[in-house]
């Protein structure tokens, strides 16, 4: 099992629970909490691709988004190192 860093936990929650708000809304409304969830998937995307991007880190980018959100959506405490 993967180790993620906190980080990508707290980033990923965070793209969930923006997305989550975009339940029931239309119209502007539902446009703005799109920009939301957008801006916070976005920086979760961003901080995968930089730390998958380092020389330490051995699982491919891939592998550390999926880590990442297996970890938010089934709760599993992970860390990579």
């Amino acid at each position: 099992m993967a180790n993620i860093p906190d980080e990508l936990i707290k980033l990923e929650r965070s793209a969930e629970a923006e997305r989550a708000k975009l339940t029931g809304l239309d119209g502007d409304e539902h446009a703005a909490q799109w920009r939301q969830w957008a801006s916070a998937a976005e920086a979760f995307q961003g901080a995968v691709t930089e730390y998958a991007a380092r020389d330490d880190v051995t699982l491919s980018r891939h592998e550390v988004e999926q880590a990442a959100k297996k970890a938010v959506r089934h709760g599993e405490p992970e860390t990579i190192e």
